[in-house]
């Protein structure tokens, strides 16, 4: 007889139906929802927690790296766009077109848009037209430079297939926008930034990722070069989770973003962009979660530890209660990541299971049960989230070691998904090898199949644009690290002609 099938609690199980795994994981951990509007969704507060968390920690290392938020108008006149060739084509069909600036009744009492403006509004797909016409302004010489702006904001891309956090019309970002008086400066704060997505996407989201060059069709429009970070999810599929883009004096020239260098020549700019945005989210839930629901990273979540208080009576009640929140008062004043452990104690009026449950699904941590016996003995029953674990703790000795374990955690997290990249991540030379690779055996209702493949390619775009059509299988980038990936020289397995290295090649999303 086979073994039958452990129940969890997201059903079905990633390796039955991925995407729809995603949209239960999100769903179970009250982390958003389907708005009104189509395409748009509504962050619950535990998904918004999630995103606060991710702004307070990159937000302090934009500004240790010298920048300061500012904020831009949400309107972008329609010629503003325009001025940018490749930007038009690039977000042409993604914008959302404000033509009316009031309602009005008509003859049978409905409202109609009524007041056209002299020029359409494009709501806010991106931002380097709006900023460059402002940075015009502001710089003058050489002397108002570098300018290192950052703006949080929401932005509107017109969505026609949505999936809540990864892709949907509206979604909260950042957008670092910089001037500079040289194209090495610029370049160096492209790299730089890269490098604090990078940090951050590791040591904070316990989510590996490959820095690289993005080829020449996979550019944000209007930039000479963008360079980006992509993570490898759990279906094996990357996730590109933030992207730098050296602009050159595209956007400069467009905004007429002029200065006079120290010579008294008046020259342009070299301007960078740079975001991430909710898809971050996205990215931790295919990269933590298990069958069981969300599992989040300590660094980032916006709670630690939870306490179960277990009673039979209402006399018990008062005294497991008393002992939770001398227990809570104790856990506050311990610090993790140089901030208090966040901690509640959960005295809803629900069954254990259902309350113990409902936090599994939503990723917390660290679980605290304590009853009377536990009280008696002088101990706490801790189940651990990554790993399933519980056990016994005195409790004395589970306060003080808490940081610990919540490092414990956040960096298993990271070994692990480490360790899944590389046994999803391999080198191929040929070209049946590599279609074999990304092929479902069941291409009505593909499997979890592919992964990561480093392959030389020729740098042809006509190859290139081949194998997406074949495969949607596209060059995720061209790698950065020489040390994990030596940049060795070798034959392109589809064109036969010669390849300076090996780049990532992937499904993704």
């Amino acid at each position: 007889m086979c073994a039958k099938a452990a129940k969890t609690a997201i059903s079905p199980r990633r390796d039955e139906d991925y995407p729809e795994w995603y949209q239960q994981v999100v769903k179970a951990a009250d982390l958003a929802e389907n708005s009104p509007v189509r395409g748009c969704m509504v962050i619950k507060p535990w998904g918004y927690s999630l995103w606060e968390n991710i702004q307070r920690d990159l937000d302090a290392m934009f500004k240790a790296t010298g920048h300061v938020n500012a904020y831009f108008p949400l309107f972008i006149p329609k010629s503003f766009i325009e001025k940018e060739a490749e930007h038009v084509d690039g977000f042409a069909k993604e914008c959302a077109v404000v033509t009316h600036s009031r309602l009005a009744a008509d003859e049978n009492g409905k409202l109609v848009p009524a007041g056209e403006l002299e020029e359409p509004l494009i709501v806010r797909p991106t931002s380097e037209t709006i900023i460059g016409a402002t940075y015009a302004k502001w710089v003058q010489s050489y002397r108002d430079l570098p300018i290192l702006v950052n703006q949080w904001a929401n932005v509107v891309r017109w969505e026609m297939r949505t999936r809540l956090f990864l892709r949907t019309a509206e979604f909260l970002w950042q957008e670092g926008h910089t001037v500079h008086a040289t194209a090495e400066e610029a370049e160096e704060e492209t790299r730089k930034m890269l490098d604090v997505y990078a940090d951050f996407a590791e040591n904070y989201m316990a989510m590996p990722v490959i820095r690289g060059h993005k080829t020449a069709s996979e550019r944000f429009p209007g930039a000479v070069d963008t360079l980006c970070i992509e993570a490898m999810m759990q279906d094996r599929k990357a996730l590109q989770a933030g992207t730098s883009h050296f602009l050159g004096q595209n956007f400069a020239k467009s905004c007429n973003i002029q200065f006079q260098n120290e010579a008294g020549q008046l020259q342009h700019a070299w301007t960078t962009s740079w975001g991430v945005s909710t898809r971050l989210i996205g990215g931790m839930i295919m990269t933590h979660a298990d069958d069981d629901g969300m599992v989040v990273p300590p660094r980032l979540a916006p709670q630690h530890v939870v306490i179960l208080p277990i009673y039979r009576d209402p006399a018990q009640r008062g005294e497991v209660l008393a002992y939770c929140e001398a227990l809570k008062k104790d856990i506050l004043a311990q610090r993790y990541d140089g901030r208090p452990i966040l901690v509640s104690v959960d005295d809803r009026d629900l069954r254990g299971g259902e309350k113990t449950w409902g936090w599994i699904k939503k990723g917390i941590p660290l679980r605290v049960e304590v009853g009377a016996r536990d009280i008696a003995e002088g101990k706490v029953f801790v189940g651990r989230r990554d790993t399933g674990e519980k056990a016994a703790f005195p409790r004395d000795e589970f306060v003080a070691t808490l940081p610990q374990k919540l490092q414990e955690i956040q960096d298993n997290l990271l070994a692990r998904a480490k360790k899944f990249r590389a046994d999803n991540m391999r080198e191929i030379n040929t070209k049946d090898e590599f279609y074999e690779f990304f092929t479902p055996k069941n291409k009505n209702k593909p499997e979890v199949h592919g992964g990561f493949a480093l392959c030389h390619w020729n740098g042809s775009a006509e190859v290139e644009a081949q194998i997406k059509a074949d495969l949607n299988v596209t060059i995720r980038c061209v790698p950065l690290d020489d040390t994990e990936f030596p940049p060795e020289p070798g034959i392109c397995p589809f064109s036969g002609e010669p390849s300076p290295r090996r780049v990532v090649f992937a499904k993704s999303y």
